[in-house]
């Protein structure tokens, strides 16, 4: 009998031990392992090396191997690995006051380890804020269909994806949902400012439908991500802020996929002129190098949990938030973005790559082609005339045509039944022009234009 090589007993243990995320079961089909990473490139443990054009899972912003950053969390862990912040430590002070700086704002920092969680701590304070200002009938959240929040109860509850929740409901009460414009996909002789007015309109009426005295807030990515990369009209947007300032209600804004430069802004909604009441942020805040996130609140909305009765301050503590080497990480990974000009070179970069695969309009399975920075969705279509999605079996030869060729993609798995239809490309922001020029050869390849 013959000795397994390391890597088979490596697939042995995985396919005995290991769990994946999202994905279903198959029996004797190996996965990816990677083993390194170095840039915009990962290898696995066959030795095949790939440019990952979804920065792992759309968050190494700073692209793979930064020594300067396992630097500074290494100084820190030595100097001191933890401390909860019930009390305080000195990367997590220098961190808030650079995420302050980023945000352009005045803000309250609160830490956490994941985008759920930053939005779960969001949805908290919103209700005891407004509790505290004496309309304690505030919980509701307004989200929007096909928007990603999170796999908790209560941000799954937000989640807009049908499929994402199946038998895992019943969730948090107190989330309503309603239409997020889509620009490919307007009802027949409107434009996409007026559809997108119209899907500001309902989500007005809504809130009159369940008396604005209860809702609490609104909760959106500037751009939805996960669900199709949907990129809204800049009139939808100033629309929702508007709907928000005249009911009372906060504004949330989900920056967990589209902050720290992804969308060619620091944030993705400094591109539409807006200031939200709350900002969550994880992914980028670190490039995926450690667990952080964080839920940035306007100083105006800390002042109700200054009081002095026994429940008025926030009572919700999260054991490895703001990690103080994950912090001191941060604050090295905001600085090399800085240094490096990273976020004007998502702006450049990405609008050079949209450039490049221009031709993939012509081929008779894409339907639309949508990006902001180094952000893309290229959603894909069985006939262009009646836009119905192409299967799953189609998007996956071209994701694996891709592969096979060295690029990594992704899809919005998951989401709508019938609308996981759309690539998705968001790769490090550090990627170079030859990486660039690859992607755009690779993609064009696949789709043999």
């Amino acid at each position: 009998m013959s000795q397994k090589t390391p890597q088979e007993t490596l697939y042995e243990k995985d396919g005995r031990y290991m769990w994946h995320h999202m994905k279903p079961y198959q029996k004797d089909q190996n996965p990816m392992v990677i083993e390194s990473a170095q840039d915009a490139w990962i290898t696995d443990i066959e030795g095949n090396s790939y440019l990952d054009g979804m920065s792992g899972l759309w968050c190494v912003n700073v692209g793979y191997g930064r020594e300067e950053m396992v630097a500074a969390a290494t100084e820190q862990l030595r100097k001191m690995p933890f401390h909860p912040l019930s009390n305080s430590h000195v990367p997590g002070i220098q961190l808030a006051e650079k995420l302050n700086d980023w945000l352009k704002g005045d803000y309250r920092i609160f830490f956490s380890n994941s985008g759920s969680e930053a939005n779960e701590t969001a949805f908290k304070i919103a209700r005891q804020y407004h509790h505290q200002n004496g309309e304690p009938g505030r919980y509701k959240f307004i989200s929007r269909y096909r928007a990603y929040h999170g796999n908790t109860l209560g941000t799954l509850a937000a989640t807009g994806q049908a499929q994402r929740k199946y038998r895992y409901e019943p969730l948090a009460p107190g989330f309503i949902h309603v239409h997020a414009p889509d620009e490919y996909r307007l009802p027949s002789g409107q434009s996409f400012e007026e559809w997108s007015l119209q899907c500001a309109q309902m989500m007005e009426d809504t809130i009159k439908w369940e008396r604005p005295e209860t809702v609490a807030g609104v909760i959106m990515e500037p751009i939805i991500t996960g669900g199709g990369v949907l990129i809204p009209h800049p009139s939808y947007v100033k629309e929702v802020e508007k709907i928000c300032k005249k009911y009372g209600l906060l504004l949330i804004n989900d920056e967990v996929i589209c902050g720290f430069g992804r969308t060619g802004e620091n944030f993705g909604y400094q591109n539409y002129g807006i200031e939200p009441d709350i900002v969550t942020m994880a992914k980028g805040i670190t490039s995926g190098y450690l667990p952080l996130a964080a839920t940035a609140v306007k100083q105006k909305l800390y002042e109700p949990f200054k009081r002095k009765e026994e429940s008025d301050h926030f009572r919700h503590v999260n054991t490895f938030g703001g990690n103080p080497a994950a912090c001191k990480l941060a604050i090295k990974n905001l600085e090399i973005m800085e240094d490096e000009k990273l976020v004007e070179r998502s702006k450049t970069l990405g609008k050079k790559i949209r450039e490049g695969i221009q031709p993939l309009e012509g081929h008779p399975n894409v339907g639309n082609i949508r990006q902001k920075g180094l952000l893309f969705g290229i959603e894909l279509v069985a006939d262009k005339d009646t836009k119905e999605p192409i299967s799953n079996n189609e998007i996956g030869k071209i994701i694996a045509q891709c592969k096979s060729r060295g690029l990594i993609i992704g899809k919005n798995a998951d989401t709508v039944a019938g609308h996981s239809n759309t690539m998705t490309m968001a790769p490090p922001l550090s990627i170079t022009d030859e990486d660039a020029a690859m992607i755009v050869r690779t993609v064009k390849e696949a789709f043999h234009v």
